[in-house]
């Protein structure tokens, strides 16, 4: 039984050293992503007419650096708009005239929540809701418009345009 113990001594070695990689990957991937969240953060929700991009996870930032994380989000029955719960990191104080953009980090960045500070010197409180908000752009939208518009300028007055039978164009007498 010992000599079985000792040539196996080193596969054991190799196998709780990857089980333990094993937990410490999942930790630090349930970390990162928020999913763990902080037990005692301040929940805010922000009301948004449009929350496209934004998961659970997600970050929320002020100034460029992360303070909190998306815990939760859901649609209004009355109004129809996106209720985002952001868990914000209770050492920030960040002022209760606040406003929330839905931003990203570029092109193909991730989504995220951009927190505006206001002036109030009251901060945030567990419960507050963010009121002035601007949501998600749509990039499909505007790139869709971009492509429209890019035939040119309209033709000017006393060009010369189709007539009306699909023929060669003809010169718009000018008056």
């Amino acid at each position: 039984m010992k000599e079985g113990l000792r040539e196996n001594y080193v596969e054991a070695l190799i196998g709780v050293a990857v089980v333990a990689l094993a937990v410490w990957f999942t930790w630090f991937a349930w970390t990162t992503t928020g999913g763990g969240g902080r037990a005692n953060a301040i929940h805010v929700t922000a009301i948004f007419p449009n929350a496209s991009g934004v998961n659970v996870g997600a970050d929320v930032r002020v100034a460029g650096l992360k303070i909190g994380t998306v815990s939760d989000q859901r649609l209004d029955p009355a109004s129809y708009q996106a209720e985002v719960i952001l868990a914000i990191d209770p050492s920030v104080k960040v002022p209760a005239d606040s406003s929330a953009a839905i931003t990203s980090e570029g092109l193909l960045g991730s989504t995220y929540i951009a927190l505006l500070p206001g002036g109030d010197t009251n901060p945030l409180k567990d419960g507050d809701t963010i009121l002035d908000t601007q949501g998600a752009m749509d990039l499909m939208g505007m790139i869709g418009q971009f492509v429209n518009r890019s035939g040119g300028t309209p033709p000017a007055e006393g060009a010369s345009t189709p007539d009306s039978m699909g023929g060669e164009p003809s010169a718009t007498p000018t008056p």
